[in-house]
């Protein structure tokens, strides 16, 4: 295989073979392929496009470029989810250990937040003590003994995609569904699932803000997973406004910890966790109908042995003993929490998500560079929904921040990121579409 020939035959808008995609990418982790000549294969690409085969060809690859895990060992299946990003999306933290308490066993490897988007890895960050970063064979352990462990990416599976996405970063070919899909998919077949329920966002605080543009990513990432042998099934998920009342690091920790205890559960909230737990479970033969998986799930919590999950993986992969009991005890306060009021009072009908993202980021609990330090103690809590009447008595939010400034900041940029009267955009359920191949 020469580089540059398979660069040239995609530039001509050829089909390429599955074994110069396996050596194109294998170079990548040999230093064989330069970082120009594949910054030329992303632009290609992005240009060109990918067919079905090609894609699966490509994730297999990047798969293949490092360790990929066998779990044959346990007693059950093995599944995940995969969600492209939002604002308030707390959902893993909840899903992990409902889906443990069901019989399921869900390895997580989630990511760092960038950009506007909270990151799972960042929201376990904020727990004392909890190793995000764990040895491989101490992820094994506490997967096997507790049934989930959500830790960050380690450097070991598919390191090819870690180099070619931070090719495409900085030459501008992110935006391809064939590259997205490879990106996503060869982590989750590293990672040896039996089944995966992929979260697609829909919506001004998503990466996908159209419906015809979710629905092809979604259908990409179907196909492509099933083709690999992952078995997937894809919900498009409204991203018009925050997901939860929360958005940070412990304050959305604190949410998860409320909706597991049942402290209270925001209705759209529990719509998307339960839809993506049903997928879940139907994948892994836990359960033979969405009603029975929905019944089972609502057991667990309503039991409390999903919060009991909560606790032993919290506590297995090095945190507090009792976390679960008094989050608050543990994670660090912001130490100013102030309530923001519109300029103006009444009913909120439009909310700019991606705006309400990078107020978190201002007040540094979010990151524009991955190298980025992030404070975990800062966030937005009473978040107004849309519909919600707000003045004087119901502000826009509570900013939790470190100084005054931060505050002033945060309160400007989150009154520019509600609309307060005028015409409302129709309210649009929460799990807009079901994707299957």
């Amino acid at each position: 295989m020469i580089p540059q020939e398979v660069i040239r035959a995609k530039r001509d808008g050829q089909v390429l073979a599955d074994g110069d995609i396996a050596e194109f990418i294998a170079g990548l982790t040999t230093d064989k392929v330069t970082e120009g000549q594949a910054a030329a294969f992303a632009m290609a690409v992005y240009f060109n496009g990918m067919n079905i085969a090609e894609r699966v060809a490509l994730t297999k690859a990047m798969r293949d470029s490092g360790t990929v895990l066998n779990w044959d060992d346990l007693p059950g299946p093995v599944v995940d989810k995969h969600s492209t990003g939002g604002v308030g999306d707390t959902v893993s933290l909840m899903l992990a250990p409902m889906i443990a308490a069901c019989g399921g066993f869900v390895p997580m490897i989630s990511g760092r937040g960038l950009g506007h988007t909270g990151g799972t890895y960042d929201k376990f960050e904020a727990i004392p003590g909890y190793a995000a970063s764990p040895p491989m064979d101490k992820f094994r352990s506490v997967v096997r003994s507790v049934g989930c462990a959500v830790i960050g990416q380690t450097p070991d599976l598919a390191p090819a995609d870690k180099r070619l996405y931070g090719i495409r970063d900085v030459t501008a070919t992110v935006e391809s569904i064939g590259l997205i899909t490879a990106s996503i998919l060869s982590k989750k077949l590293a990672a040896g699932l039996q089944g995966l329920a992929m979260d697609v966002k829909c919506g001004n605080g998503a990466f996908m803000p159209t419906l015809p543009k979710a629905r092809e990513l979604a259908r990409s990432i179907a196909k492509v997973a099933t083709g690999a042998g992952l078995p997937t099934t894809a919900l498009i998920t409204d991203m018009d406004r925050p997901l939860a009342d929360a958005a940070g690091n412990a304050v959305e920790v604190a949410y998860a910890v409320d909706y597991l205890t049942g402290a209270r559960r925001e209705p759209r909230m529990h719509d998307v966790v339960m839809a993506l737990c049903a997928e879940m479970m139907l994948l892994g033969k836990l359960a033979t109908s969405q009603k029975a998986a929905r019944a089972k799930l609502q057991a667990a919590l309503d039991s409390g042995a999903a919060a009991e999950k909560f606790d032993q993986m919290v506590a297995a992969l090095g945190g507090p003993k009792d976390f679960i009991a008094d989050p608050w005890k543990h994670m660090k306060k912001a130490p100013l929490q102030v309530a923001v009021a519109p300029l103006k009072p009444g009913p909120v009908t439009a909310i700019d998500t991606r705006a309400v993202g990078m107020v978190v980021v201002a007040l540094g609990g979010g990151r524009t560079r991955p190298q980025d330090s992030v404070d975990h103690a800062v966030g937005l809590t009473a978040l107004a929904g849309l519909g919600d009447v707000v003045g004087a008595d119901r502000p826009l939010a509570i900013v939790h921040a470190q100084t005054d400034a931060q505050v002033a900041t945060a309160t400007e940029l989150l009154r520019a990121a509600y609309q307060i009267g005028g015409r409302a955009k129709p309210e649009r359920a929460a799990v807009l579409d079901r994707i299957t191949v």
